[in-house]
């Protein structure tokens, strides 16, 4: 079960409340002001990621692939295009799957794109998910979608831009071979499998597929869901399923101003006495 968020024109009393008594959050905090202390960072969050990237960021993840599975490549001779694979499907070998954890591993399952590709989903062919080095995009039809047995594919037919020129000649050159994916998780299973957790994604909103220069360089991710927060609500879920024990981080340290705070507090209160 995944980390409660704040609805929209939920005030912060509401939510704090919800939060609280949210069963993952019992779960995996059960002091009651480390829970506290989430509940308000869960809050703070949702204006920090509503004032930079919309309401969906907050849950927005990013997975990448290596050359050897993305073969990211340029086809074609006059009418060129930037083909490669975003994702690809787990197929009961160990290298379909992603490891996200020490324990944890991810399963991207054959059926995971299929809903986003019905819908129509909106989605931007980006270089290094950076929204100002746009390469195509469906909704304007200079990129396509498809999945195979192997995985989710992409096929963009770059403009005449100096930005997607570039790319297109790193791509040629061997300086680009990577390619990654931004996405929402909305199908997820989790479970315990020989003392290994397991994530399996079943479904996803797609925000944007493209090439990307250091196919596994978390820098890349900022500003989306690490894999430590991932992981937190993976333990979670299976706490409240009775798989595991719930791990009770330790409570942040103390800073300056807190301490300060507190023995000022104190001081007044040994006066008054």
């Amino acid at each position: 079960m995944p980390l409660p968020k704040p609805k929209k024109d939920e005030t912060k009393k509401d939510f704090i409340d919800r939060c609280m008594s949210n069963p993952t959050m019992k779960a995996e905090y059960d002091d009651n002001d480390q829970r506290l202390a989430v509940c308000n960072q869960l809050w703070k969050d949702k204006d920090k990621a509503s004032a930079r990237d919309g309401p969906a960021i907050a849950e927005r993840e990013v997975r990448t692939l290596p050359k050897e599975q993305a073969q990211v490549r340029v086809a074609g001779e006059d009418d060129k295009k930037i083909v490669g694979y975003a994702s690809v499907f787990y197929d009961g070998t160990p290298g379909t799957e992603f490891q996200l954890w020490d324990d944890l591993v991810e399963r991207i399952m054959p059926t995971a794109f299929d809903a986003a590709i019905a819908r129509g989903d909106d989605v931007r062919g980006l270089f290094n998910h950076d929204p100002s080095l746009v390469l195509g995009r469906t909704t304007s039809g200079t990129m396509q979608l498809r999945t195979d047995k192997k995985g989710l594919s992409y096929s963009i037919a770059p403009a005449d831009t100096t930005v997607a020129q570039d790319v297109v000649g790193h791509i040629e050159r061997g300086d680009v071979d990577g390619s990654s994916f931004a996405f929402r998780a909305t199908d997820v299973d989790v479970r315990l499998e020989d003392g290994v957790e397991i994530r399996e994604i079943r479904g996803v909103e797609l925000f944007d597929v493209g090439p990307v220069t250091y196919p596994a360089y978390e820098a890349a991710t900022s500003g989306y869901r690490t894999r430590e927060q991932v992981a937190v609500e993976c333990r979670a879920a299976l706490a409240a399923k009775g798989a595991v024990e719930p791990v009770v981080p330790p409570k942040p340290a103390e800073d300056e101003e807190s301490r300060t705070l507190k023995d000022w507090a104190r001081s007044l209160t040994t006066e008054k006495n």
